[in-house]
């Protein structure tokens, strides 16, 4: 079994303490490697070699360091496949999104090394007489990054790749359940000429390596990916230093399906979102409301168009749609709330317990129809393969279900009135609308929820400027 350190100012460094985790292949149980348990010690070790090289890095002009992220893309390009097995093999993802993922965090490193030449300050104008107002946006220091294990090699770019180009040093701290993607990722790295300490990862849990991140002062900003609660104690652990934050906290995001939709594409997309990635997506469509009128065909089409997926072992299966659930945790939390549903009143429709494959966390799709917008599964998160069905009577109850939520990070709506989609758009309170297609965002956009679903976003050029602070700078003429 293959046993990895932590990648410290351009080295692999072992831990100061003992205790290491290991990683399981979620689709058959075995252990697949060990990775440190970080100390205190070591998350400052990462911090210092990261503080050490942030000045002359951001010294160099933007488009010397977009020059390295282009060379650390076109190493992962090199290596799509055998990153996209070790991705699958550790999270169990189908090998066809492990490559989607790999060739996108590449296309990632390349958007974000673009903006080099493309981050703007302003002039603004002043009251006083030869006076010149300048506001600069520059780097904020020392990141720290803290990834989760549904995308965790993408999860690396949009977090580092920002912070590289605006000048900043990064700390990343992987899932404990996903690392061996990101010693792959030091590996490649190491091969280009991105200077020491510009990019360092400690392995971890949260309690441990990830609280010590946050709670230092010299983090200027956090960048986390992950579960409410997870992201609540960052915010206490980061409090002390009123260190910035940047959040996204999952999401529970309505679908509507409207009476005039073409129920064949609301199919269809509704069914990708709750397969792909064993329904692991914090964005995809977790509750769906369908007009009264066409609620029974909408469902029926459903339920059938669930059970033809195919779920399989992905290193074994190339036919599967979807794999395993990540962990024991994660297949509990699933069957809990199908079991509670079913106890609150919702109809099973199909699947409903565990999938015949033997050696992993296999549950099978499931369509539970009758839920009510008070059921804690159409409240809580679910993260599987499962799809609870409310119906509405019109658009205004349709709308008052989708903004009942503690979450707001995606929504989707399949209708063809234009007007019920501008309505919708004005209406749904939420960071993203899909309309008529499938809820997977765009590099370019702007990746960011309201509510509990988090604090600031990721992606685009907004997402660039969550990496840098503002220095206004007023200039007298003498």
């Amino acid at each position: 079994m293959r046993n990895y350190d932590n990648f410290i100012n351009g080295k692999f460094t072992p831990s100061t303490g003992r205790e290491r985790i290991t990683c399981i292949n979620p689709s058959t149980g075995d252990a697949i490697c060990t990775a440190p348990d970080s100390t205190p010690a070591d998350v400052e070790e990462a911090i210092s070699a990261a503080s050490a090289a942030q000045k002359s890095w951001a010294r160099r002009p933007a488009v010397e360091r977009a020059q390295a992220l282009r060379a650390i893309a076109a190493k992962i390009r090199e290596n799509v496949e055998p990153l996209a097995r070790l991705i699958t093999e550790e999270q169990g993802k189908t090998l066809g999104l492990a490559r989607v993922e790999v060739a996108f965090t590449a296309d990632y490193m390349d958007y974000m090394a673009e903006w080099a030449r493309r981050i703007e300050g302003e002039i603004l104008e002043s009251d006083r007489p030869g006076e010149t107002i300048l506001l600069f946006r520059q780097a904020i220091g020392v990141i720290g990054g803290i990834l989760p294990w549904n995308f965790p090699f993408f999860l690396i770019a949009r977090k580092a790749a920002p912070a590289l180009v605006t000048g900043n040093t990064i700390v990343l701290k992987p899932s404990e359940e996903t690392p061996h993607n990101a010693v792959k990722f030091c590996e490649l790295m190491a091969m280009t000429d991105l200077p020491p300490g510009v990019i360092n990862i400690v392995h971890g849990r949260g309690a441990g390596a990830g609280k010590a991140l946050c709670a230092s002062p010299k983090i200027g900003m956090i960048s986390f990916t992950g579960s409410v609660e997870t992201g609540s104690a960052i915010m206490a652990a980061a409090a002390p230093n009123i260190t910035k934050l940047n959040l996204e906290l999952g999401g529970k995001a309505p679908a509507i399906v409207m009476a005039d939709a073409d129920l064949a594409m609301a199919v269809k997309a509704v069914t990708a979102s709750r397969v792909i990635n064993s329904g692991q997506v914090c964005n995809c469509a977790e509750r769906i409301y369908v007009q009264g009128k066409i609620a029974d065909e909408f469902t029926e089409k459903l339920a059938a168009a669930m059970q033809a997926t195919r779920c399989g072992n992905p290193l074994a299966d190339a036919a599967a749609d979807y794999g395993p659930l990540i962990n024991q945790a994660g297949y509990n939390k699933v069957e809990a709330l199908v079991r509670g549903a079913l106890a609150e009143g919702a109809t099973l429709v199909t699947g409903g317990q565990r999938h015949e494959l033997e050696g992993g966390y296999y549950y099978q799709p499931t369509v539970l129809a009758d839920c009510r917008q008070d059921m804690e599964i159409v409240r809580k998160e679910i993260f599987g393969p499962v799809i609870p069905v409310v119906k509405f009577d019109d658009l205004d109850q349709a709308i008052d279900f989708a903004n009942d939520s503690d979450y707001g990070l995606t929504s989707s709506i399949y209708t063809r009135d234009l007007n019920t989609a501008l309505r919708a758009c004005q209406e749904i309170h939420f960071g993203e609308t899909y309309i008529n297609r499938e809820n997977f965002e765009a590099m370019q956009g702007f990746h960011a929820g309201v509510r509990k679903s988090g604090i600031g976003g990721a992606d685009g050029k907004h997402g660039l400027y969550e990496f840098t602070q503002t220095h206004v700078v007023y200039m007298q003429r003498g």
